[in-house]
């Protein structure tokens, strides 16, 4: 929480410092107020928020319930892809898919992602249904593909001090959402090699 309240001072700090006052009139560097999540959103800077899940690209294994409790089993190999959105608020919300995010992609689920200071406020009933991503990033053997490594060495540190609840709502090769929706205790999977 204390790095996020950094990164929102010293935001404030920059916008405040890029405007100057001349007479009555207010001159800004910056034209139009900024509509991305700089720090989770460092590839999209041109793209404003009604573009949706795009500021963070996630893929990860460990992500689908498999058929059995075997290690191998495929769908603990799968990749899901996370194609997330960043809020104000420092919580995310990732659709998940098994393909990617095609024009005709479906999502399969999502992954609802919220700060430390959140995740400590919560019942503690509830708190089993999340998974700690500093624990489980390197488990789910996590890239951010669209990111440099320089990008994501720098963004690592806020995403590792988040947690996350996974829901789906369609079996990946379903076409249409079929039974109950379910939420997926990632921390249960086994852990893959």
């Amino acid at each position: 929480m204390t790095k996020l309240k950094i990164i929102l001072a010293t935001a404030i700090i920059m916008f405040l410092s890029a405007c100057t006052t001349t007479e009555d009139k207010v001159i800004s560097v910056a034209d139009e107020a900024k509509l991305y999540n700089e720090t989770l959103n460092p590839n999209q800077r041109e793209f404003p928020n009604h573009l949706g899940f795009n500021d963070l690209h996630i893929q990860a294994i460990r992500h689908l319930k498999p058929e059995t409790h075997d290690v191998h089993d495929p769908d603990l190999q799968t990749i899901v892809h996370h194609h997330c959105k960043a809020y104000d608020d420092g919580t995310l919300l990732c659709l998940m898919f098994h393909t990617g995010m095609k024009d005709q992609d479906k999502p399969m689920g999502f992954e609802y992602i919220i700060t430390t200071a959140q995740f400590n406020a919560l019942p503690e009933d509830e708190k089993k249904y999340w998974h700690y991503h500093l624990e489980e990033i390197p488990r789910a053997h996590a890239t951010f593909p669209d990111l440099t490594a320089e990008q994501a060495a720098a963004i690592l540190p806020a995403v590792n001090e988040t947690y996350g609840k996974v829901f789906y709502f369609k079996k990946p090769h379903d076409k249409m959402p079929l039974g109950e929706p379910y939420i997926l205790r990632v921390q249960d999977m086994p852990v893959q090699d």
